[in-house]
């Protein structure tokens, strides 16, 4: 067989092969940004490798961490991102979690899945009434 012949074959099984990535969803985006400023403003401590954070800086770690797996489409949804961005380090696989106030820390995934649920779960704001004639 003429190995430039098989080229073009591979090459197409090759593709045909490999799952097609979808963006994430518009309601995706938004869910996963939504989670991302409930952190930021909730005022909690966030806990990584041993270290606590504020609030701030743990939504930066997280955005750059949601940046690198859009960019390999690896968080389409707002679940995969607390699996694969924000439940665990991905250097030391140590879990991250949350502390508000003087509570006790929660695994950081339970967190944000509690705020997930109740995202979904919050009535959309009603249209404006339109004036009356």
């Amino acid at each position: 067989m003429n190995p430039t012949r098989a080229i073009p074959g591979l090459a197409l099984a090759l593709a045909l092969a490999a799952p097609a990535q979808a963006a994430p969803s518009a309601q995706a985006e938004r869910e996963t940004e939504q989670l991302i400023q409930a952190l930021a403003g909730s005022g909690c401590k966030f806990e990584r490798n041993g270290s606590w954070y504020d609030a701030n800086e743990a939504q930066a770690h997280l955005r750059k961490k949601l940046a690198y797996l859009r960019k390999r489409d690896l968080a389409d949804t707002a679940e995969l991102f607390i699996e694969r961005a924000a439940s665990e380090s991905s250097l030391s696989g140590k879990p991250y979690h949350v502390r508000c106030g003087g509570g006790a820390a929660t695994p950081a995934a339970a967190w944000l899945r509690a705020r997930l649920v109740q995202l979904r779960n919050a009535k959309p704001p009603s249209p404006a009434t339109p004036p009356s004639p």
